[in-house]
């Protein structure tokens, strides 16, 4: 064989098989893509189909505004729902702080009204001031246990 053909045969084997040798890339095969089977001419009607499909309607239009109309309105609600229940959250944090707050002043107001209490003086007042005495052997009445929260003297013992 001769080199220009060998040349020509290796050409024709690499344009094939789709891996490209050297830094260049060769050009496609155009002649090729047009002699390709299979590809149909359109019909008309299919021609005025995708020319119809390419500008759209009012009432296409319409439908879309609408729709993009609700979605904005359905998101805008949400979004408002959404900063309420974030309000809302806020607003809970808030008093239950508050409330610990109150509570441990209770505790505290309590602790100092309960220390500030000298049982021993009460006693000294009632005793030696307003004249009260120990109960003795025979005042001391029992009764049985009641479920109720409070004693209705019925009779009078004296």
């Amino acid at each position: 064989m001769s080199t220009q053909v060998r040349r020509q045969v290796n050409k024709n084997t690499y344009a094939n098989s789709g891996y490209v040798y050297g830094n260049t890339v060769t050009k496609p095969d155009v002649r090729r893509q047009f002699e390709e089977p299979g590809k149909k001419a359109l019909s008309n009607q299919a021609r005025k189909n995708r020319e119809k499909a390419k500008y759209m309607s009012v009432g296409y239009i319409a439908f879309l505004l609408m729709a993009f109309s609700v979605a904005a309105v359905v998101l805008i609600g949400y979004i408002r729902l959404n900063a309420d229940i974030t309000a809302l959250n806020e607003e809970i944090a808030r008093q239950e702080k508050l409330l610990n707050t109150m509570r441990l002043e209770n505790a505290e107001t309590l602790t100092r009204i309960e220390s500030s209490i000298d049982i021993e003086e009460i006693k000294r007042v009632a005793i030696q001031e307003l004249g009260m005495t120990y109960p003795k052997e025979g005042q001391i009445i029992s009764y049985a246990g009641v479920t109720y929260d409070y004693v209705r003297k019925v009779e009078d013992s004296n």
